[in-house]
């Protein structure tokens, strides 16, 4: 990791979802950014929250763990959790350790609210 490693976190909402958007590597360091910004996300007990990961290169176990948590909250909650946008590298960590069969996974933010056609 270098020292320039800037990793930001935004969320917006629609009518239906609150979206979460990491842009950067998503490791221990960023992690704890991740989970506060999943909680706010859930908070706003939208139908649906969903992760988009178009922008994140780089996931490790730490980063992984926060996204079950937030699938745990979620479930609890009784709303639904989606993640959209994976690289193929990020995309391989969940199909090797076979969390492609938990999460709901989608190709794209469109298709993880429903309105591609």
């Amino acid at each position: 990791m270098s020292a320039d490693h800037t990793f930001a976190v935004h969320v917006e909402s629609t009518d239906v979802a609150a979206i979460v958007r990491p842009v950067g590597d998503v490791d221990l360091s960023s992690s704890p950014m991740l989970r506060t910004s999943l909680e706010q996300a859930i908070a706003q007990s939208k139908p649906r929250t969903i992760v988009d990961l178009t922008s994140v290169g780089y996931m490790d176990s730490s980063g992984v763990a926060t996204l079950v948590e937030g699938l745990q909250r979620t479930r609890r909650a009784d709303s639904a959790f989606l993640l959209c946008g994976m690289s193929d590298r990020v995309l391989s960590i969940f199909q090797i350790s076979r969390l492609d069969a938990i999460f709901t996974i989608a190709d794209t933010l469109d298709a993880a609210l429903g309105t591609d056609t």
